[in-house]
């Protein structure tokens, strides 16, 4: 898997479960009015399994919003740009499975993030 830039944001907490040549196994944690800011991937898929608090995945093209609670789950496919945070600023912690394929942080309008 090759990695780019994760972007320009801060968050309290990033842990490696799994990391292959074809996928990559996270847990992050969203501290108080923290989030991963509008962004998308340009060939991955992202799946995000709540753990703690309530989980925000929203969405463009299609515009949705995903309000998860400890055990469920959502995927967010390949161009689509994504917003993730906790329910009303509140902290989460989450599981995030990362696909085959490049993976790039492209933020939403933005450029991709270097290397």
């Amino acid at each position: 898997m090759e990695l780019r830039s994760q972007g320009d944001y801060v968050i309290d907490g990033t842990e490696t479960v799994a990391e292959g040549a074809d996928m990559m196994v996270s847990i992050l944690t969203l501290g108080a009015g923290q989030s991963v800011p509008w962004h998308y991937h340009t060939e991955i898929t992202d799946s995000f399994v709540c753990l703690e608090g309530e989980l925000v995945v929203e969405t463009r093209a299609p515009r949705a919003t995903h309000v998860l609670a400890p055990g469920q789950r959502c995927a967010v496919g390949p161009r689509t740009a994504h917003h993730v945070h906790g329910r009303d600023g509140a902290a989460c912690r989450f599981l995030i499975i990362q696909g085959v394929g490049v993976y790039d942080y492209v933020a939403a309008g933005g450029q991709a993030g270097s290397a």
